[in-house]
């Protein structure tokens, strides 16, 4: 089979790969529906982060099993399927406390830029829906299987809850969905803070009610202006920089909570300044697993459309140029068909 594979900076090719295959009685092999570019994808199609050598890309996915090991008892040949960027046995003290993606026997399901994929620990990672969906619904399906449970787990932990102000920091998929997950979690106000006026107008839609232009410590400045100069009782960190974390904790009311769900870059926190600042934070991998039978639900029942951060849609071999859109902000979320 033909698949995406990442030799250095900007340079991602389509070519040959081998066809995966059942290597552990536990895995799962699945003929994709769609697959996607994540902005955590960027990273190292960037240079910013190392690749020491070519390495097949993708990891949001979703489609019908082919075959399954035979230590596989709960997932079955013909359903559809979606899953998570860390395969885990759902079984462990970590899963049981809703850890997934901190599992002790936790593996990175890679390669997913491809037709067909090979997912670990079948039965702990990959959850079912009643049905063969619709073609209509299968973005938003695959939606959950990151970039949704991502923006969820943001919202969950920052402890939103219902009447709560909300700020989210970055536009991207995750900061978008991450607006939508705290609309749906209750907030009475959610800050979106984005320059891009087709990011905006999604924010909207998805339930923002204020949108902040500025960045780093101007845009501190706007959300205490906004909140009579208290700040958010709940920031949601979706970006990863060094700006973006000081920008979160700084826009935070004592007592608040700070989740922070974008891969880190160059961060670094000065104990005494958190000391001072009087705030929870949480955050990490998402563990997309504990979230992924209520959001096939909401997804299923018309109660959430993901789905709508797919800004563009390309055929597997185009690839390559869904990450030039997206790494030229030309595009929020590129969806894949293959």
């Amino acid at each position: 089979m033909r698949g995406a594979v990442l030799y250095g900076p900007r340079d991602i090719r389509f070519e040959e790969r081998d066809t995966p295959r059942i290597a552990q009685p536990t895995d799962a092999i699945i003929t994709l529906s769609a697959t996607c570019v994540c902005g955590s994808d960027l990273w190292p199609y960037r240079g910013i982060q190392a690749v020491p050598e070519p390495t097949p890309m993708g990891h949001e996915y979703c489609g019908i099993v082919e075959d399954v090991g035979g230590a596989v008892t709960k997932i079955k040949p013909g359903q559809f399927v979606i899953g998570s960027f860390f395969a885990s046995d759902n079984a462990c003290p970590n899963c049981d406390a809703g850890y997934q993606s901190s599992c002790q026997h936790r593996e990175f399901v890679g390669g997913a830029q491809a037709p067909v994929l090979r997912v670990p620990l079948a039965d702990g990672t990959l959850v079912a829906t009643a049905d063969v969906p619709t073609k209509e619904l299968i973005p938003s399906l695959l939606a959950v299987s990151d970039v949704m449970g991502t923006g969820w787990f943001a919202a969950d932990a920052a402890n939103v809850k219902s009447g709560c102000t909300v700020a989210v920091v970055g536009d991207g998929a995750v900061g978008l969905l991450a607006v939508l997950s705290a609309k749906r979690m209750g907030a009475e106000r959610i800050i979106a803070m984005s320059r891009h006026e087709s990011r905006q107008k999604l924010a909207r839609e998805f339930g923002a009610t204020d949108i902040v232009t500025e960045r780093g410590e101007a845009g501190v400045a706007r959300i205490m202006e906004l909140t009579g100069g208290v700040g958010a009782d709940s920031v949601l960190e979706c970006v990863g920089t060094q700006e973006s974390m000081m920008q979160a904790i700084h826009a935070t009311r004592p007592g608040g909570y700070v989740s922070y769900v974008g891969v880190p870059h160059g961060v670094e926190l000065k104990g005494e300044e958190l000391f001072f600042a009087h705030v929870h934070l949480h955050g990490g991998p998402a563990p997309v697993r504990r979230f992924l039978p209520k959001l096939i639900d909401l997804v299923c029942n018309g109660k959430i459309n993901p789905g709508k951060v797919f800004d563009l849609t390309l055929p597997l071999d185009q690839v390559a140029e869904g990450y030039r859109a997206m790494d030229e902000r030309r595009a929020i979320k590129a969806l894949l068909r293959p």
